[in-house]
């Protein structure tokens, strides 16, 4: 699964680099799924796939148990936004949000979304490791559509980038590409090969 250099990446037509200018860009990565047809966004795609495009495997699911014990264990994830400092949504003009299709603070699962517009979404974490911003979009070319994921990583304290660089190797070579073939499997099952 291809990692996007932060130059190509930020030359997409997204709005997220507007909204999270002065966020560092800590991973992008895409994949390639096939045109079936013509216009199907990303919002579209995960209304679909109501349980979830981005569907860990059983692997991730037991890193991502691990680490959720071992964050029990010390108290990462306690955390208020005030913590944190911000949260991204208070970047949105109104603009944003009136053409947000999700309210900015719904939950979804253990983020809170920030924006979704068409083809186009942010959600965020906040924990005592990492205000983390979690960029989904989808664009249409003549013969496919192409899937992105970008990681926003803004420091809260000397912790942060330690944190990122233990964890880094686990999310590189085994949950990134994890998600990105469960977007895959997910939009042949949803709209075919």
């Amino acid at each position: 699964m291809p990692r996007v250099s932060a130059p190509e990446f930020e030359r997409l037509p997204l709005r997220v680099h507007t909204i999270l200018a002065g966020v560092p860009l800590h991973d992008a990565w895409a994949i390639d799924l096939p045109h079936s047809r013509a216009g199907i966004t990303l919002d579209e795609f995960l209304r679909a796939t109501r349980d979830g495009a981005l569907k860990p495997s059983p692997l991730v699911r037991l890193l991502l148990g691990i680490r959720l014990f071992v964050g029990r264990l010390f108290g990462w994830d306690h955390c208020t936004l005030a913590s944190a400092g911000e949260t991204f949504a208070s970047r949105l003009t109104s603009t944003d949000l009136d053409a947000s299709l999700v309210a900015a603070g719904t939950q979804d699962g253990a983020f809170r979304v920030v924006y979704r517009f068409e083809n186009e979404q942010l959600v965020e974490l906040t924990n005592r490791t990492v205000h983390a911003g979690a960029l989904t979009a989808l664009l249409e070319t003549e013969s496919a559509y192409r899937f992105y994921i970008g990681v926003y990583v803004r420091q809260l304290d000397w912790f942060t980038r330690f944190y990122m660089a233990i964890i880094d190797p686990v999310r590189r070579l085994v949950v990134y590409p994890s998600l990105l073939r469960s977007v895959r499997s997910r939009w042949i099952q949803t709209f075919g090969a």
